[in-house]
């Protein structure tokens, strides 16, 4: 008797009437996996573009609203359009600038310390050492530690009566300094804060890239005759360049955004105004006075819609000299 293979594919319904089985179920199911194929992206990612929405396009377009309008703290449902009178107004305020000028200054000083220090603690923290987690939390340390906390202890060792430093300095013969009212004195006090604070966070950001590393590179290099130095310099330093860029830029927009150091250096009236003669304010110490000592809640927008434009600048700056930097290493 002939016999035929059976082939695998979709069973053939059979004919209507007694018996016959619905092919509804199977039609739903395949509606649902489609549906569940197309849709779960998009649920998966949507929490975040809610809470970015909720707390930070709503906020950022509020703000630039608040930016085109007189509005003062003392009566908030009252507002009056004018335009882009508020940044002419931050514009032609050389306190402004002051502010502007403080705060590339500190964040220069701050910020290229504090990545140098951190590229060569990643370095040494690469190498094989007894206890490497331990070593690698206690430079994390500061970075946990609150900038209330940190400022306030910067704040006694810098201090022009019985600080500290002032204390160590009069054994090699150095006078007391006031820190907190000099001109460069203050910066170099509040940058020692930042390069306190985040010298650790960034060394492991460096350690993790330098792991990532072919292990034949360095090998490659050793069989080269290259030293230890010359290692470092031809093959980590051109490996970390993205990671360094990425440092780079988030420095600068944590050193736009310094508030708790500079205010908590002196504290009272002198921190909220950046020191007797503005010698150390901020762009954000500006901001706190325009808005919440004086009320004008509108120049107070406008600065921070000034601090966002400069941002951008700095990171198209970022994004040339690292296409610059791609290009001739290639």
């Amino acid at each position: 008797m002939a016999t035929t293979t059976p082939t695998r594919g979709a069973p053939t319904p059979p004919p209507g009437g007694v018996g016959a089985v619905s092919n509804e179920p199977s039609v739903w199911r395949t509606r649902l996996w489609r549906f569940d194929d197309k849709a779960s992206p998009y649920a998966y990612i949507a929490p975040f573009f809610l809470i970015f929405g909720a707390f930070g396009l709503y906020p950022m377009l509020y703000t630039g609203w608040i930016a085109m309008h007189r509005v003062e703290m003392t009566s908030l449902n009252q507002s009056e359009w004018v335009g882009w009178h508020n940044f002419a107004t931050i514009l032609q305020d050389s306190e402004f600038w002051t502010a502007v000028t403080n705060t590339f200054v500190i964040g220069v000083i701050s910020t290229v310390p504090q990545l140098l220090m951190a590229l060569g603690l990643a370095h040494l923290l690469n190498y094989k050492l007894r206890a490497s987690t331990f070593w690698r939390t206690v430079i994390l340390t500061p970075y946990a530690t609150s900038v209330a906390t940190a400022a306030l202890v910067f704040a006694l060792v810098f201090r022009a009566d019985g600080g500290l430093l002032n204390w160590v300095l009069h054994f090699v013969g150095i006078g007391n300094t006031d820190w907190g009212n000099g001109e460069w004195t203050s910066k170099f006090a509040i940058s020692a804060i930042v390069i306190w604070r985040w010298t650790g966070y960034n060394t492991l950001i460096y350690l993790a890239a330098m792991q990532a590393v072919p292990t034949d590179l360095y090998e490659a290099a050793s069989i080269d005759g290259a030293t230890r130095w010359q290692q470092f310099r031809k093959v980590t330093i051109p490996s970390l360049r993205p990671t360094i860029l990425f440092t780079i830029v988030i420095s600068t927009i944590g050193s736009m955004q310094l508030f708790g150091e500079p205010l908590l250096l002196q504290g009272g009236t002198l921190g909220s105004t950046g020191g007797s003669e503005h010698q150390y304010e901020t762009l954000s110490i500006y901001l706190f006075n325009y808005g919440w000592k004086l009320g004008h809640l509108g120049p107070a927008a406008a600065v921070a819609w000034a601090m966002l434009v400069l941002l951008l600048l700095i990171a198209l700056i970022n994004l040339i000299v690292g296409r610059f930097l791609r290009k001739s290493a290639a």
